[in-house]
Order: C-alpha cells, then structure tokens, then sequence
C-alpha cells in the first residue's frame, strides 16, 4: 500500500516515514498542502497533519473529500474536541492527536486499511427503501443517484447493512469496522453514522435502537 505521510516536521516525518517503510508499505511525503495535492493520485492512504505552512489541512480535506475516497487519518497537535469532530466530519477515517507512539499508528492504519481491501466485503446487494447497497462494488445508490462515501462510512453502512432490519450493536460495528471498543471509537462511529443519514436523507431508514445500537431498514 502506497502511504502519503503530510508533515512539515522534518523529524516527525522521518520517523513516520521510516515506520511505515519498515512495515513493508510504499511511502510518499510531503511538506505542503501544494505538494500534498500533487501526490494524492498516487496515494492508497493519507497520514494528515494540519497545521501545514502554507494551509490547514482540514481544507485540504475537504478538497479531497469533493473527488476521493482515499483513507485519511489525521495526525496533528490539535486535541481540542471541535477539532476533532470537524476532521471527522470533514470525511477523516480516524483522528490521532500528538505525540503518537508508532506502535499505535501501525495498528491504526492497519484497521483503516482492513475496511478498503479488495474483494473482501460480503457478497450481495442489499436494498431498503430505495437505497442500494453493493457490498461487492462497494457502492451506494439512492433513489437511483449514487452517493459518494468515505471508506468508513461505507465500513459502518456495510456492518448493518449485511443484516438488513436487524438491530446490531454498537459494540459490534466497533469491532468490525474500528477493531476497537473504546469511549474514542464510540465518539467517531456517531459521528460517522450523522454522516451516514445525512448523506442518505432517509429519515427513519438507519435507525437508532435506545441502549444498544443501530438497525438499517423500517
């Protein structure tokens, strides 16, 4: 898998670069939001910092979120609360705050990385209402118009969706989408599931279950 690390310390940089190297994965770097946007094409995962010299990297994001799908998590200094919920509303995959032990980041981007691996979703096409569910293709449909995911979100929609009309703990779509049960995953799957209905603009359709989780159908 081909990483672009965007970090303009030169120190935390080489050490992201060189851990990830040393896991076996393809690694691009950049320095700048400009040189970032020149490499993106070539990127199967994004490590993000934000404070860039010449932008933020949330803008950057966003940029991004308008023509990609490309796993992004975002590794910065900001630990405030609005911050995060911004990134990940902005379409990130996960939020890490610095400093980070690498050990941590090497497992947080094998967990992305398991959502977006190729033919292994569950085979089949799930419909509910009239949204469309291609676990195969890995993609949406609504009312006939296909909508754009980032690769969590179709990771959480893909965990109901292979039950369809069956309530599904929250404690089951950490697991499968995040390998984690944690209070920081919990945040970040509700975040990823208000995405989720207002992207699907089905009222109703993904539903939550008071004290125990999350069912997709009426």
């Amino acid at each position: 898998m081909r990483v672009l690390v965007v970090e303009d310390d030169a120190g935390v940089a080489g050490a992201v670069v060189d851990a990830v190297r040393a896991r076996g994965h393809g690694v691009l770097h950049a320095a700048t939001t400009t040189e970032a946007a020149e490499l993106l094409g070539e990127a199967e995962l994004v490590l993000l910092d934000l404070g860039l010299p010449d932008g933020d990297g949330l803008g950057l994001l966003h940029r991004l979120r308008r023509t990609s799908a490309v796993p992004v998590i975002v590794l910065t200094a900001r630990s405030a609360e609005h911050d995060v919920v911004r990134g990940l509303h902005l379409g990130a995959d996960d939020y890490l705050v610095k400093p980070v032990r690498l050990r941590e980041l090497l497992a947080r981007i094998d967990a992305v990385a398991r959502r977006v691996p190729a033919g292994t979703a569950a085979p089949g096409v799930v419909e509910a209402d009239d949204v469309r569910v291609d676990l195969d293709a890995r993609r949406v449909t609504v009312g006939g118009t296909e909508t754009a995911l980032t690769a969590t979100e179709f990771a959480v929609l893909a965990a109901l969706a292979r039950r369809p009309g069956v309530a599904v703990s929250r404690r089951q779509v950490l697991e499968e989408v995040w390998g984690d049960g944690s209070m920081a995953a919990s945040r970040s799957l509700d975040v990823h599931v208000a995405a989720l209905r207002a992207k699907l603009d089905r009222p109703g359709l993904l539903a939550t279950v008071r004290g125990f989780g999350f069912r997709l159908g009426r």
